[in-house]
């Protein structure tokens, strides 16, 4: 075994990208719950590329045979309810999991210098994610599906100048048909997938080049020992590699009490209209894509003008990439930040949330007026941050890890 070690040492550096990366990697002493979901993002990610190439293995991307060939999976392949069920609900699963782990930048300032690049990585994953998850909500061919994707490429045709032309390309016909399902199947299964693991592996390495954050926003290679180890830090394995798998069996636990329970979680993460085929010549009564997308669906909705809802959803993807040049605070953590960085966080998440609540639900004058409200609170979060993170009071920083 020896033998055959330094022969592989030899022509891959096997050896040094373990010890670069895992057990000589040094990270903070002080990871708390809010850093398992960067490592559950990854095992979902695994889970949806393994799942998903089972059931390309029975799907058929046409028209005349999509729908069936789910119910074929669902009902004729062994287990093939199970690999549908665990796609599935990944999908949910992933969005859960981001949408914590970019909960836990805000928190303690992971975007924050040095670890821009960091952060613009996460982003781009975030909107591959995003354009992944829509590329595969047509592919079941249901109700929601279809008019879900009619109504998502219609938004390109209010692009100024070249707006008809953008959905017709996208569409590949003058309708979602057999063409979009085309299109959509390819870049579901095998271009955004490729650019993902891309973004991931960057994501990585950009990290581990700058280092980790912490919950105090320290950076903890600025203190080290005589061997030249940082003295806040412990090697990655195998003290987190464990934590982790402690993490990675309570999430197991919840997920797959959800696959074999609850898999549909009451038409949030499968939508009842989507176990009907779909009908170009019958509207569901509300639609609306899956619970991730929500909350900017909502912002498009909260603007009485098409354009200017489409450049409102537009805006409030792009303006998460200005993050960290919009906070002008002089820490990073919540916990030494301002009596004003912690209400605007607060409402943020509260808009956020009503916000995906919203858009789930058929639109009121009253709920109309409550999505502009959150969408407003939306935009301020970011568009005051420069002010009310340069002009609060903060606490001292510890010059250790806490």
């Amino acid at each position: 075994m020896k033998g055959l070690s330094n022969w592989i040492s030899l022509r891959f550096p096997f050896q040094r990208i373990w010890r670069t990366h895992i057990s000589e990697y040094y990270t903070p002493k002080n990871f708390n719950i809010w850093y398992f979901f960067g490592s559950l993002a990854l095992f979902v990610l695994v889970n949806q590329i393994i799942t998903g190439i089972w059931l390309t293995m029975y799907y058929t991307p046409t028209v005349a045979g999509a729908f069936d060939s789910i119910e074929y999976i669902m009902r004729d392949v062994n287990y093939g309810w199970l690999l549908r069920y665990l796609h599935s609900t990944g999908a949910s699963a992933f969005f859960l999991v981001v949408y914590l782990h970019m909960f836990r930048s805000l928190l303690y300032g992971s975007y924050k210098s040095p670890r821009e690049v960091v952060w613009i990585l996460g982003m781009l994953l975030y909107t591959a994610l995003m354009a992944e998850a829509f590329f595969g909500y047509l592919l079941p061919w249901g109700q929601m599906s279809f008019w879900g994707a009619q109504v998502i490429t219609s938004l390109f045709g209010a692009v100024p100048f070249v707006g008809k032309s953008l959905m017709l390309f996208l569409r590949g016909d003058f309708n979602v048909a057999d063409a979009t399902l085309h299109r959509f199947f390819s870049l579901h299964v095998i271009a955004v997938p490729l650019f993902l693991c891309l973004l991931v592996w960057m994501h990585i390495i950009a990290l581990h080049e700058v280092g980790s954050n912490n919950p105090d926003g320290l950076d903890i290679n600025k203190l080290k020992d005589e061997s030249g180890k940082p003295v806040d830090g412990i090697p990655f394995h195998p003290y987190y590699t464990v934590k982790n798998i402690w993490g990675l069996v309570v999430f197991l636990i919840v997920f797959l009490g959800i696959v074999f329970f609850f898999p549909t979680m009451g038409g949030y993460f499968l939508e009842h209209a989507n176990f009907l085929p779909a009908n170009p010549l019958s509207t569901p009564d509300h639609i609306a894509p899956v619970w991730y997308l929500t909350p900017f669906y909502s912002i498009l909705r909260a603007v009485p003008d098409k354009l200017m809802g489409v450049c409102a959803m537009a805006g409030s993807i792009a303006i998460l990439y200005a993050l960290p040049w919009l906070d002008r605070s002089p820490v990073r953590s919540i916990r030494y930040r301002g009596i004003f960085s912690k209400i605007a966080l607060s409402i943020f998440v509260i808009s956020f949330v009503g916000l995906g609540y919203l858009g789930t639900i058929n639109v009121t004058p009253l709920r109309q007026y409550l999505a502009q409200l959150f969408c407003v609170l939306y935009f301020a979060f970011f568009l005051l941050m420069p002010f009310y993170t340069r002009f609060e009071k903060t606490k001292p920083v510890p010059t250790r890890v806490t």
